[in-house]
């Protein structure tokens, strides 16, 4: 057994529960026909939680994340992606 200490960041989980939540989100606009960038797009913009369906609970789901912690954690992944 070794005696290494393995990080836990609260920061990494959130992201985690972030990146699910929004492939959730994703996968019901796409099951019911809609664009699902130009609906998250138009939610994280507006905060109109209309522009996600309710199905598969995506509505409820999406609203349970803080959009500026949002639009960082995408900016920040765009911005390493590109890197």
């Amino acid at each position: 057994m070794t005696d290494k200490t393995i990080p836990f960041s609260i920061k990494d989980e959130r992201e985690e529960e972030m990146r699910q939540v929004l492939r959730v989100v994703y996968d019901a606009l796409v099951e019911k026909g809609y664009n699902p960038i130009s609906q998250i797009v138009g939610y994280i913009l507006s905060e109109d939680p209309t522009y996600v369906t309710t199905h598969n609970n995506a509505r409820s789901l999406v609203r349970r994340l803080d959009r500026d912690e949002l639009l960082q954690v995408l900016v920040k992944e765009y911005l390493r992606e590109e890197a």
